[in-house]
């Protein structure tokens, strides 16, 4: 009987080998690219985290930003990040400028304000970009666009904010003005009927002295009370302004004329800088003489130790400019803020309404211009007014000559110096 002979194995071919001998280095390459996605994936994330999360402070969030970027890339034991916003850097402890670099410029609305870099600070073997891969490029492009949206959102809050305040200021304003308008028409017939009777009075025969002192305190304060009605009518906007042309060297010449033997008697030392080739303007020379009066008297209660006050005319741009200007004690930012708030004051009991500057502003406005202000603690402070230089309408009155007090409307005015 015949034997089967016994089965050979197969040999692997050679194909085969290679294919076995290939498999564990390939499948070791898919998890590392799929580590270092997964890596991506949870920088992204914990971005959108820190970005969502409500009420935190930009440079917060720009700071944790930062610490999410090193973990992120092929070699974090060795990797650095940095984020420079408007100048003002924010890093990872351990970062310096040395060794590879990758950065992504961030750009907020079609304006470049930063840029983001991750750093290698020890040599590492070449890939595409460097040491870097090119999904560390697309990571650190889109970081980039997911901080310019960070940014985008938290201006465009607070420039809400900044607009409600501002609609809140201008109905208070408006509140306000009303308001005074109302009160200093109620007070102003009997305040009048005690100034005229306390006046009767300190005119008796034979009144004693200790009574004509009190008489004559009841004037003084009725006087000041009379001031401050002026005032709150001035505010209200119930004297309505006469325009006309006018050159602001004459109205700064004649105001200042009153103020020379203060200045002197107080250590003042008063410098004109007048521009010989200054425009006219059409205005209201009272309104504008007001505003003079205003400025210069806060900056003499500003050096009671004496100081300089300089005050400068020039005109650019269409506009002519008012500067006031003193070396005084100067202004917070906070109080810098607060200083066109009608009743806010700095000065004493009796010294101050706070009234003056919110007049200024008001007047200003009326005439289509502009304050900015400029102040620091201990080192002074420079008001700056703009106001545009206007003509009159070309329209024709009945024997063809164009009014004078007909003015084309001009836009309207802010002032500078205080959080929109």
């Amino acid at each position: 009987m015949r034997e089967n002979p016994p089965r050979r194995r197969n040999k692997p071919r050679r194909d085969d080998a290679k294919r076995a001998s290939t498999a564990l280095p390939n499948n070791q390459s898919d998890q590392a690219a799929l580590r270092e996605r997964v890596k991506e994936l949870t920088c992204l994330y914990g971005i959108a985290q820190v970005a969502g999360r409500p009420g935190a402070p930009l440079d917060r969030v720009l700071q944790e930003i930062v610490q999410l970027l090193p973990p992120a890339w092929q070699y974090p034991e060795t990797a650095q990040a940095r984020i420079v916003l408007d100048g003002r850097a924010y890093s990872t402890p351990g970062f310096r400028e040395a060794g590879a670099r990758q950065a992504a410029q961030i750009v907020v609305n079609g304006g470049t304000r930063g840029v983001i870099e991750v750093v290698y600070l020890q040599a590492r073997p070449a890939a595409q970009e460097g040491p870097f891969l090119k999904e560390e490029r697309s990571l650190i492009d889109a970081v980039s666009r997911q901080v310019a949206l960070v940014i985008e959102r938290r201006e465009a809050e607070d420039d809400k904010l900044w607009l409600r305040d501002q609609l809140m200021h201008a109905d208070r304003l408006a509140t306000i003005g009303q308001l005074a308008a109302s009160v200093a028409h109620e007070i102003n017939e009997p305040l009048g009927n005690i100034l005229g009777f306390a006046q009767l009075a300190r005119k008796c025969p034979g009144l004693p002295n200790q009574a004509s002192h009190d008489v004559q305190k009841i004037v003084t304060a009725s006087l000041h009370a009379r001031e401050v009605i002026k005032k709150l009518l001035g505010f209200a906007r119930q004297t309505p302004p006469k325009k006309a042309l006018v050159n602001l060297n004459q109205v700064v010449e004649e105001g200042l004329y009153f103020f020379q033997g203060g200045c002197a008697k107080t250590g003042i030392e008063l410098v004109r800088s007048l521009s010989a080739d200054l425009p006219d303007i059409v205005a209201d020379p009272v309104q504008l003489s007001q505003v003079l009066v205003n400025l210069v008297v806060n900056a003499m209660q500003a050096m009671p130790k004496g100081g300089k006050l300089t005050v400068t005319t020039s005109a650019s741009d269409g506009c002519v400019s008012l500067i006031v200007e003193d070396t005084g004690i100067g202004m917070s930012q906070t109080t810098v803020r607060k200083i066109f708030q009608p009743f806010f004051t700095t000065k004493g009991d009796g010294q101050g309404t706070g009234l003056g500057l919110p007049i200024v502003q008001s007047i200003v406005s009326a005439h289509g211009g502009s304050i900015k202000v400029q102040s620091r603690p201990g080192r002074g402070t420079r008001f700056e007014i703009r106001l545009p230089i206007q003509s009159p309408k070309p329209e024709k009155d009945g024997d063809g000559d164009p009014p004078l007090d007909s003015v084309s409307k001009a836009p309207g005015g802010t002032y500078g110096g205080a959080p929109r």
